[in-house]
């Protein structure tokens, strides 16, 4: 990626330690609220592409310079349930109790916004966990480490210890599927 330089609408050191990986340079933008209330039956997917399209025009309607902007957004799903950030320990700890001994779905949008261009692409993986006892769920709900993460976990942290099997993008379970973000880098590039 050629010197590539752009507005980064999400406050994750993980997102942007991961596109620093891929050699791509940003600013973090101001935290923007943005809601993130799922709509009545919306899909997976559509959910995941409207919050990172949200995000994006958030991030591009306080930005002062003129360059991409790049948001993304991750959720993880179970029997067609977003389980979102957890709220406290015990929202915590009932996420982590619904993802033991079973498969789950991640999927990560990422949207980036430049002048007219909106481009789009989504990632989904799947992510088995081993059962886990309550004990074991206790201990690593008193790190700080579930409070801030879709699902109330972080797969490139200690909860790496309960994950027997993924499919799909490590990076994309991180929070920016790096593949999928280099090949829409690579369209913005082309078109400019």
């Amino acid at each position: 990626m050629s010197e590539l330089t752009l507005d980064l609408a999400s406050q994750s050191p993980r997102r942007k330690a991961l596109l620093a990986q891929i050699g791509v340079n940003c600013q973090v933008l101001p935290d923007m609220k943005v809601d993130e209330s799922p709509l009545v039956n919306e899909a997976a997917q559509d959910y995941v592409i409207r919050i990172a399209h949200n995000k994006a025009l958030a991030g591009k309607s306080i930005q002062t310079r003129s360059c991409p902007v790049l948001a993304a957004d991750t959720s993880v799903f179970i029997d067609s349930s977003i389980l979102g950030k957890p709220r406290d320990l015990a929202h915590a700890q009932s996420i982590l109790k619904r993802l033991s001994d079973k498969t789950h779905q991640v999927t990560t949008a990422v949207c980036i916004l430049h002048h007219d261009q909106v481009l789009i692409a989504t990632s989904v993986s799947e992510v088995t966990f081993s059962p886990l006892s309550d004990a074991q769920i206790l201990d690593y709900c008193q790190t700080n480490e579930p409070y801030d993460k879709a699902g109330a976990y972080a797969i490139q942290g200690l909860a790496a210890r309960f994950i027997k099997h993924i499919t799909g993008s490590y990076s994309g379970i991180m929070g920016l599927p790096l593949f999928e973000t280099y090949a829409l880098l690579q369209k913005l590039q082309s078109v400019d």
